[in-house]
């Protein structure tokens, strides 16, 4: 069970940076990848950024609970 949510932690963290990414070449250059990548597909699009907002969460949920077990007596 352990190495199943080690993997879920990389796969979510990856997903994290790719959407980081994303938003950067957004926010500098107007370059959205993901739609340059998935443009024919858009269900492929939408899918990549539900799965990124999840991840997000993911990693949030991560964080906070990894505080609150450092917190605990």
């Amino acid at each position: 069970m352990e190495n199943k949510r080690h993997l879920l932690g990389v796969i979510g963290e990856v997903l994290v940076i790719v959407g980081a990414i994303n938003w950067g070449l957004v926010g500098l250059f107007d370059v959205n990848l993901v739609n340059l990548i998935f443009n024919s597909y858009p269900l492929l699009e939408k899918s990549v950024y539900s799965l990124v907002g999840i991840a997000g969460l993911y990693i949030l949920y991560r964080l906070i609970n990894a505080e609150v077990r450092s917190n605990s007596f």
